[in-house]
């Protein structure tokens, strides 16, 4: 028998009012929200809701800060195929994918957990895959204070997927580059880097 649990905090007061909106929603679209199936899923959608976007109660850069170490390493670290997932602000449907990120220490390095951590972080908001893009380049940039850093997100978005053009197969591609990485040369080894595989 597994001993595994899993356990979410909640705010009872968040979940009641969001669960309320729920219950109003579902039987504004035409169903029986007293219906066996469905009695309990305003409430778990609330949850899960608040679970989608509980970035906006954490702060990346401290999760960062927690984690720096003078170090003598002066060159690139790569964390690639960090998966995300999101929630687009224009429809509220999901997008989903990979974030390659690489920086050049400057003096100081910063636990690896800690990167995808604030991929998370970001990426459990409303958001747009530019500005995720934005936020996470400009939080590592100017918390860790490196020579450089990269990054870039690949995604599949389900509001292209599911409505509107419809297109299953489509991926979108951001990147975002500071210091030593808007140099050609160091961008192109990067680039290099996260499109081989090593393994």
């Amino acid at each position: 028998m597994s001993n595994y649990k899993f356990f979410e905090e909640h705010n009872h007061k968040a979940t009641q009012s969001i669960k309320k909106n729920y219950s109003d929603i579902i039987s504004e679209l035409g169903e029986d929200v007293t219906r066996d199936g469905i009695t309990k899923t305003p409430e778990r959608a609330s949850k899960a809701m608040q679970f989608l976007t509980q970035g906006y109660d954490q702060d990346p850069a401290a999760i960062l800060k927690g984690a720096m170490f003078d170090e003598d390493y002066h060159d690139m670290v790569i964390i690639k195929s960090i998966e995300l997932y999101s929630l687009c602000e224009h429809h509220m449907l999901p997008f989903f994918g990979k974030a390659h990120i690489a920086y050049i220490p400057n003096g100081r390095i910063v636990g690896l957990s800690k990167i995808p951590r604030v991929v998370d972080v970001f990426a459990r908001r409303l958001q747009v895959q530019e500005r995720l893009t934005h936020d996470i380049l400009e939080c590592i940039n100017n918390t860790l204070q490196p020579k450089g850093v990269a990054v870039v997100i690949e995604a599949s978005h389900m509001c292209m997927m599911m409505r509107g053009v419809q297109k299953q197969n489509s991926v979108t591609t951001t990147s975002g580059f500071r210091g030593q990485f808007e140099k050609t040369e160091t961008r192109n080894e990067f680039l290099k880097l996260i499109s081989s595989d090593l393994s």
